[in-house]
């Protein structure tokens, strides 16, 4: 008889259950992994509110995971049982033109684990060896689950090129929001603004490096930051929240010739945006998706060399039994809880 575990499922609009699974096979080049911790992602929430614009309930959730090797299929030679590893939740075709030549983010049916009924709230987890990630030693399975999100803000930092010495604007200070602002302390930039409506998550961007941090809720971010920089503006802006007013805000802001990333999901993609402003500043907006490919590998050295420490914004550790009370507190809008990992064991 075959082995029986459950998984979480968002069923309906703010509702967790958990379903029974029966325990797969292992193909040729497939690994199973014991999970040991999960991070809530942004997405996750999306999905918990039953507004992300790619998923349809019911539908199982979470994606950033770390955890141990149980199990390896009889081809697998990337990593082996007792292998502690972080898990990289994309699913690529393999056989497109991007795949071919390892930019499999642009894959054109590229996929996420949840997408194809596996989420990661769960104590077993089946993935290829390809997409399984040894962890240093120095990094606890609580780190090894933001390796995924740190990937994600890597990406949009690294598509951004922002250069030593460069002004950038972050509107939203959740976990890719500081993750980024991380990133671009880390290469020694220094005026850097945070922008947000709740007052506990600047206060952390503030400890985390910010130069500046601004209430949108309470002043205009356009206005400030423009007389901040003596009306220049900022060289790159990234969009981390997925609204209409922050991704216009995040134009507005740029100096001539500035950049705008856009990283966050869009709850409602149908928005505008003042067209003009491209021709008038010659400004660029360029999307972000994912953490794939090289980003994983750059996350996993950061870490492992000491040089980055995104457990800085974990606010919460919780139990599995806990997950409904987890999703809850991140939709509380005081936003104290910017990060909650649930711990499996």
């Amino acid at each position: 008889m075959k082995k029986t575990y459950h998984m979480a499922f968002v069923t309906a609009p703010g509702r967790i259950e958990f379903r029974d699974r029966i325990l797969p096979d292992l193909d040729a080049h497939s690994v199973l992994v014991k999970v040991k911790a999960v991070s809530i992602c942004g997405g996750d929430l999306h999905i918990f509110k039953g507004k992300h614009p790619f998923v349809t309930l019911p539908v199982p959730v979470g994606h950033e995971l770390s955890g141990e090797v149980l199990k390896i299929g009889k081809n697998v030679s990337i990593v082996k049982e007792g292998d502690r590893v972080a898990v990289e939740p994309a699913i690529k075709c393999g056989k497109c033109i991007f795949c071919r030549r390892g930019e499999y983010n642009l894959c054109p049916n590229i996929s996420v684990q949840y997408r194809k009924g596996q989420g990661a709230f769960t104590p077993y987890f089946v993935v290829n060896e390809n997409m399984a990630h040894r962890l240093p030693q120095n990094i606890s399975y609580e780190e090894g689950a933001l390796i995924e999100p740190l990937a994600v803000a890597i990406h949009a930092v690294r598509k951004g090129e922002i250069q030593l010495g460069q002004s950038a604007a972050i509107f939203g200070a959740g976990p890719i929001g500081l993750m980024i602002l991380l990133l671009t302390r880390l290469s020694g930039n220094k005026e850097v603004f945070v922008v947000d409506i709740k007052g506990s998550r600047l206060e952390k961007a503030k400890e985390l490096g910010a130069m500046d941090v601004i209430n949108s809720s309470r002043q205009d971010p356009v206005e400030y930051i423009l007389n901040k920089t003596g009306r220049l503006g900022v060289d790159k802006a990234f969009e981390a929240v997925g609204i209409e007013k922050t991704l216009v805000e995040s134009l507005k802001v740029l100096t001539m010739g500035g950049q705008s990333i856009v990283a966050g999901i869009f709850e409602n993609p149908d928005i505008q945006i003042p067209v003009n402003i491209f021709i008038q500043k010659e400004i660029t907006l360029m999307g972000s998706q994912g953490g794939f490919c090289r980003d994983f590998q750059i996350a996993l050295k950061l870490l492992e060399k000491g040089g980055l420490k995104p457990g800085e914004i974990i606010t919460h550790t919780l139990p599995l039994s806990a997950l409904q009370e987890a999703f809850e507190l991140l939709m509380n809008p005081d936003g104290r809880a910017i990060k909650i990992v649930i711990q499996m064991d």
